[in-house]
């Protein structure tokens, strides 16, 4: 970890993402105002003294909304992503170590499911569980389940024909004690790094969802919905919906620039 605070990459996303966790974790408490109270004589205010951020078009203070809307909108990104990568990893290792025509029916399903773009299936998963946060979410993990299967298989792959493991084999130890201690400890790092970077993927899924009505619902403050709310006061008042679209957009920074500082550290190759 110090190592990828070492590059400007690293440290850029790491600062953004301090900015992004404060928020998640204290916004609620430190917002100024509910994030549902109207203020009828401020509506659609620019940034002031009373409102830091403005008002949106019911007159309700953006940064309240902002700051209320962190734990829901990083919650998501970071509950899709937790389920689609461990279910693919669990997947592309029975692939990888189990091999021969196990191996080729799952990569074969897989591949049939990453013909399709991302936001598509999404959308596809989602029309048949209903709107809602936690239907988004199942959706988006689902989504991201094959890419991940294909690289913990080839993570495992990579690795299982490593001397450590040969010789682990030669021993006589068992397949579950090889994959436990040899595979995938060695194994983790692409997963780790992969599963970083998806992070802002499922957050930006997860505003467009929110955005189209398909995710979050009212009186939710997820970011993607805020946007959806606004969006046809613009003209009127930008902020309320360049607010959010830049929390998204640094949220989803963040994760991308560490994700990339990660990989520098764990691809050998990057280091030379």
């Amino acid at each position: 970890m110090p190592r990828a605070l070492k590059s400007p990459t690293g440290l850029i996303g790491t600062v953004l993402l301090l900015i992004v966790f404060t928020a998640a974790l204290f916004g609620p408490l430190i917002a100024p105002y509910d994030p549902q109270l109207f203020h009828v004589q401020a509506r659609l205010q620019g940034p002031s003294r009373e409102f830091w951020l403005g008002t949106d078009q019911y007159g309700r203070d953006l940064l309240s909304r902002l700051l209320n809307g962190a734990p829901a909108t990083v919650l998501f990104g970071l509950g899709a992503t937790v389920l689609g990568v461990g279910a693919g990893s669990i997947i592309g290792v029975i692939a990888g170590v189990a091999g021969g025509r196990t191996d080729s029916i799952v990569m074969r399903i897989l591949d049939g499911m990453l013909a399709m773009p991302e936001l598509l299936f999404t959308l596809l998963i989602v029309s048949f569980l209903g709107g809602g946060t936690a239907q988004a979410m199942l959706a988006v993990a689902v989504t991201f389940t094959p890419g991940m299967a294909r690289i913990s298989r080839s993570a495992v792959l990579s690795v299982r024909t490593r001397e450590y493991v040969l010789a682990a084999q030669a021993r006589g130890e068992s397949q579950a004690w090889i994959v436990g201690r040899e595979v995938l400890p060695n194994a983790v790092a692409p997963i780790i790094v992969e599963a970083t970077i998806r992070v802002s993927f499922a957050i930006m899924i997860g505003a467009t969802l929110g955005f189209l009505g398909l995710g979050a619902q009212p009186p939710s403050t997820e970011w993607g919905l805020m946007v959806a709310e606004a969006r046809q006061f613009m003209f009127r008042n930008p902020w309320c919906v360049a607010v959010p679209g830049l929390a998204i957009a640094i949220t989803a920074m963040g994760f991308n620039l560490f994700g990339d500082a990660l990989r520098d550290v764990f691809d050998p190759k990057r280091n030379h």
